[in-house]
């Protein structure tokens, strides 16, 4: 069994950076890929990162590109969204995925373990 836990989410201002980390624990964390996806009211889910198994390669949905980035540390089983440049349009519940292979991938459907997910809200 797989566990994901989200942290670092909050109530900032447009313009403001927060750092989200996600803790996995449970199988092995190092050969998957992981994903950020967001869901803000009344929308459905939306990617909006992803990093591959080592690191090297990683994918960002168009609207946070240049703002956000992933990173992941295997000896410590985290990955973590650094955002920048947070605007109104950015607040959503923020979830961090594993994915089912070391590829990044942006379909939820290549997604097994989900953590509950971190309320980020950005004011204008």
């Amino acid at each position: 069994q797989v566990q994901l836990v989200e942290s670092g989410g909050g109530l900032v201002q447009a313009g403001d950076s927060l750092r989200l980390s996600c803790a996995a624990s449970g199988q092995t964390f190092s050969t998957y890929a992981m994903g950020w996806f967001r869901q803000a009211p009344g929308k459905e889910r939306e990617f909006v990162a992803a990093i591959d198994w080592l690191g090297g390669s990683t994918y960002y949905v168009n609207s946070v590109k240049g703002r956000f980035t992933i990173s992941r540390d295997n000896a410590k089983n985290t990955v973590v969204l650094q955002m920048n440049s947070l605007k109104p349009e950015d607040t959503a519940v923020y979830y961090c995925a594993r994915s089912r292979d070391g590829t990044v991938r942006l379909g939820s459907s290549w997604y097994d373990y989900w953590g509950q997910g971190t309320q980020v809200t950005v004011s204008s």
